[in-house]
């Protein structure tokens, strides 16, 4: 199913680049065309290395296992780690978030609410690139990161297991202390990952929509004198950003991984050999 999301986000891409040549054939920006096409461009190369470096970030936990006698044989005593990935709920808070903030855009479809004195100026505020929506949305995406992430991770079942295999963290007391320790890298490691996902998620709506400071009440005059493509956008169809580069990069790391796995099991030179082998392999 991922393959079959990725593959209908791909084929949307080649829109996207027709609408940037129109651009520059009909110089839809003036003077400023040209830059701003070669701005996008490495714009669109930064964003993806950026989220291919945070995807494959993680945090090791030192793991190190108790010495034991086995019959005539010493086992354990080995070191190993724990990875706790940077972005552990990967697209999950960015769907959730606007799948919630798409209530009131259908609500405000009903007629009901349209005629209503006291809903119709909150739902108007709450429309796609205003920013009390894109202030819940970042809210939204927080809140979300967290709560998939307590449902993924659980820190005591983790020191559980710990205490169970004989494994214990170097300096760390087994049972409460190991949890509480877990449990905090977890704290700080997913609001670093909540705040990727926010700029991955802002990137298209600034160059698309624009964020209309210019709707904040009693102080949206201030944000007037703004530039029009900081409010409106700059009109430009961008598919590299938001859940739709996060699922075409995941999905393709996912499967490259899975395919150098199947290739290893087999005792061959991987996916590409001559690239490099991928972080994680194994030396044969």
């Amino acid at each position: 199913m991922s393959l079959l999301i990725f593959a209908g986000i791909v084929a949307g891409l080649p829109r996207g680049i027709g609408d940037l040549v129109q651009k520059v054939q009909t110089n839809a920006w003036g003077s400023f065309t040209i830059f701003a096409i070669l701005l996008l461009l490495v714009g669109m190369i930064g964003l993806v290395a950026f989220i291919v470096f945070v995807e494959r970030s993680e945090r090791r936990i030192p793991i190190q296992s108790a010495r034991r006698i086995v019959g005539r044989r010493m086992m354990g005593g080995a070191s190993s780690h724990l990875p706790l990935k940077v972005n552990s709920g990967g697209v999950m808070p960015v769907i959730f978030a606007s799948s919630l903030l798409s209530v009131p855009l259908m609500a405000g479809q009903m007629e009901f609410f349209q005629n209503s004195r006291f809903f119709q100026p909150i739902l108007q505020n709450l429309q796609y690139g205003y920013p009390w929506y894109e202030f819940l949305y970042m809210l939204g995406i927080v809140f979300f990161a967290y709560f998939y992430v307590s449902i993924v991770m659980k820190p005591d079942d983790i020191a559980d297991n710990f205490r169970k295999s004989g494994s214990f963290i170097p300096g760390i007391r087994p049972g409460k202390r190991t949890s509480d320790f877990i449990n905090d890298i977890l704290t700080r490691i997913t609001l670093v990952g909540a705040l990727y996902l926010i700029v991955i998620s802002l990137v298209p709506t600034f160059l698309i929509s624009g964020l209309r400071f210019d709707k904040i009440w009693l102080i949206g005059r201030v944000f007037e004198s703004l530039p029009n493509w900081v409010i409106h956008g700059m009109n430009v169809n961008f598919y590299f950003g938001g859940t739709s580069l996060l699922i075409v990069v995941g999905v393709a790391m996912d499967t490259v991984n899975q395919i150098e796995s199947q290739l290893i099991m087999r005792h061959y030179d991987g996916f590409s050999p001559r690239s490099g082998r991928i972080r994680g392999r194994k030396t044969w």
